[in-house]
């Protein structure tokens, strides 16, 4: 399984929960800044709230090295600049409900 692929199974994962809960549902790969090609995995535009599942936290995935992290805190950054509030969860948030 590809990390894309894992990354997008865990945030059908969390819709899927947060719609079992019956909370507004949020968007899905939302991009949220013109010129690039960020995308958050969920995300209420709205209200600038963005939810990001991180795959590969404990065994050495894109985000927690080189180039992909790099990335992601550029993301983020920018993100925050726009005035937009990032909640990131792990896998294993996902996987056990949390």
């Amino acid at each position: 399984m590809t990390h894309h692929h894992q990354r997008a199974t865990l945030a059908d994962t969390l819709y899927g929960q947060i719609r079992a809960h019956e909370l507004p549902l949020p968007e899905r790969e939302v991009r949220f800044m013109e010129g690039r090609k960020f995308r958050f995995d969920l995300a209420y535009s709205d209200h600038r709230i963005a939810v990001e599942v991180e795959g590969g936290t404990w065994r050495g995935g894109r985000h927690t090295m080189g180039a992909g992290y790099r990335r992601d805190v550029d993301k983020y950054n920018f993100a925050t600049l726009l005035g937009w509030a990032v909640y990131r969860v792990t896998a294993d948030m996902v996987r056990d409900g949390s």
